[in-house]
Formats: structure tokens, C-alpha cells, sequence
């Protein structure tokens, strides 16, 4: 198990100091920058989805859903007014006030 966990972290650790360190003649493309660039929308729908349209385990098809409630004001106040603050506390308030 330990070894297993030194082995991960070994590797991560080289895969993230390619990117990182400065002195290695290691460079990204453009295309390939730009795919990942996909990375960090794909990881927050993979969380969000499953928490909005399952929130007990099943498939909710129900506007009274507050999690959906929540989702969608947070997705409107980010639109909207383009404020972080704001649309998490605001997102926040929408889901408790239907929860």
C-alpha cells in the first residue's frame, strides 16, 4: 500500500514538473494548449451534474428540485451580474430558501 502511494505520487509529481519547471526544454503546443483548456469545465460539470440531477442517488426529473432551483440562479447571477460573491451567496440563499 505505501509503496502503491509513493509510486502515484512520484508520478504525478513528474507529470506536474514537466509544466512547471523552466529550465527543461519542454514546450506545449497550441493545439494542444488549447485542448487543455477543456480540462477544467469537464472536471466541474463531472462534480456538478450528479449533485443537481441526482441528489439521492436517483435520476430527479422534478422543477422543484432545489438543487436544480439553486443551479439555475447561480448559472442567471453569473450571467447577470458577473460577480463571484454574488452569485455564490446568492445561489446559496436560492437553495435554502427552497430546501
Amino acid at each position: 500500500m505505501i509503496t502503491t502511494i509513493a509510486v502515484l505520487a512520484c508520478v504525478t509529481f513528474a507529470t506536474r514538473y514537466l509544466f512547471l519547471a523552466k529550465n527543461l526544454p519542454f514546450t506545449i503546443g497550441p493545439r494542444f494548449q488549447r485542448l487543455l483548456s477543456f480540462s477544467a469545465p469537464c472536471v466541474l460539470t463531472a462534480i456538478w451534474v450528479p449533485i443537481v440531477f441526482m441528489p439521492n442517488g436517483e435520476f430527479v426529473t422534478e422543477l422543484n428540485n432545489p438543487y436544480l432551483i439553486g443551479a439555475s440562479a447561480a448559472v442567471f447571477l453569473a450571467f447577470k451580474f458577473k460577480n463571484l460573491y454574488l452569485t455564490t451567496f446568492g445561489s446559496l440563499l436560492v437553495f435554502y430558501l427552497f430546501f
